[in-house]
């Protein structure tokens, strides 16, 4: 996966947060929380294997939210369904203390596996257009679910070690960057206790499993996809001198683009412009009179993001114009996700927490990349917020992999295969790791 450049943080005003217990009296309740680990485990991987041969995609995770809803009953949650769609959310309250989110994500991508593992996705489904697509967990939902799971069960189980309320929900449509806005929109902190913190993970084949990874500040990237009709005028291939070519004008625009990188942004102020497809024209000899760019333009501050989108509009309007094109192009946004700012105080806590419990060496600072997570909705909403990335990657193959000077497959690869059982036992270690270093104390 490309990374970006690390870039300074903003000097944002955060709520104060108190200081953590010491490392010492942290890891005593997290070993007694998860001392059960062992014995969970299995039926955790079993959950894992299951949610992996059936993905759902996104708003189509009605089967997904309800298994999980049936543990978090077991559990003893306070469980409630259908929230944004298929949004789950399940409250357990144990005195006074602060309100602690954990988040998962519950749908899968129109992807095709081809790891050939006996557990394999085989589903096929209808997408939004009707058409049938393959499913599957190509970016480690089911093994986030698995996680958050365990660390729920666990956490209920050993109430006696923190005080306060947890707050688990399992988040639709995060493939799709618009599930959390539709929980905030069907009242998620407002039917239910808006939280003191929310915290969630994401796997990694950049990390083997066992090791955990943090990124304070600036973790990943607004997102905005940006939809570009060129309009010529079109005609015979021997006579351009009566066209406006919009080929010739689009290509012009897809160079002119790249300048808003290279010569507008400051080095230290990381962007992306990408034109992903370009489509125009269906025979050798005729011009057509129409293009279409497909973008994607990610960045990391708001102000960065609105000058990549004012520029794409300026660039494609002077190019028409220089053209001589018959009118403007259209240029249409959709799809937007905002950038994941952890608080840093926050991540700092959690960092501490993770080392604590899995050795300062199994815990690395990661730099910002330019993915895209509606996570950031919730921080955005005025909840300190952190999201850390948890090793997923077998260790012998991803040495030999880095050996070769090769990567194992990514994420949304039909050949992603997470190392699924070590994974879960350190995920689920490190998210109540998390939670009781902001969980109060009992």
């Amino acid at each position: 996966m490309t990374r970006s450049l690390v870039i300074p943080l903003l000097a944002l005003s955060l709520p104060a947060l108190a200081a953590g217990p010491a490392a010492d009296s942290l890891k005593a309740r997290v070993d007694a929380v998860v001392a059960p680990l062992s014995a969970v485990a299995p039926g955790l991987e079993e959950l894992y294997l299951d949610l992996h041969r059936h993905p759902e995609l996104s708003f189509q995770e009605k089967e997904t939210a309800r298994k999980l809803a049936a543990r978090l009953k077991e559990a003893g949650f306070e469980v409630t369904e259908g929230v944004g769609g298929n949004g789950v959310v399940g409250i357990l309250r144990n005195g006074d203390g602060p309100v602690v989110m954990l988040r998962t994500d519950l749908d899968a991508l129109p992807v095709k596996e081809t790891t050939g593992v006996p557990y394999a996705s085989a589903v096929v489904a209808k997408d939004d257009s009707g058409a049938a697509v393959p499913v599957m967990h190509a970016c480690g939902h089911d093994l986030h679910m698995s996680v958050w799971t365990g660390a729920a069960t666990l956490l209920a189980r050993g109430k006696s070690r923190w005080r306060g309320t947890l707050m688990v929900i399992g988040q639709p449509a995060e493939e799709r960057g618009s599930g959390a806005q539709k929980m905030l929109d069907d009242g998620l902190f407002t039917r239910f206790p808006k939280p003191s913190f929310a915290l969630a993970l994401h796997d990694t084949n950049d990390l083997p499993a066992g090791k955990a990874g943090v990124t304070p500040g600036y973790a990943l990237a607004n997102v905005d996809s940006v939809d570009v009709t060129i309009h010529g005028r079109g005609g015979h291939g021997a006579a351009p001198q009566f066209t406006v070519d919009p080929i010739v004008l689009g290509a012009k625009i897809v160079l002119a683009l790249q300048t808003l990188v290279s010569r507008e942004r400051s080095p230290f102020d990381p962007a992306v412009v990408t034109v992903g497809a370009f489509q125009a024209g269906t025979k050798h000899n005729i011009i057509p009179s129409e293009a279409t760019l497909k973008i994607t333009v990610r960045s990391y501050s708001d102000e960065v993001r609105q000058r990549l989108l004012d520029g794409i509009r300026r660039i494609t309007a002077g190019e028409a114009i220089a053209s001589g094109a018959p009118a403007a192009p259209d240029v249409v946004l959709s799809e937007p996700t905002p950038s994941v700012y952890n608080d840093p105080v926050l991540t700092g806590r959690v960092k501490g927490a993770l080392a604590a419990v899995l050795g300062p060496a199994n815990v690395v600072d990661v730099p910002p990349a330019t993915f895209s997570e509606d996570f950031a909705l919730y921080g955005r909403a005025g909840v300190p917020a952190t999201i850390f990335w948890l090793g997923a990657a077998d260790p012998k193959a991803l040495a030999e992999a880095k050996a070769a000077g090769r990567t194992l497959p990514p994420l949304h690869s039909g050949e992603f295969v997470p190392d699924y059982a070590p994974a879960i036992r350190t995920g689920v270690t490190s998210m109540v790791a998390a939670a009781l270093e902001v969980l109060g104390k009992p």
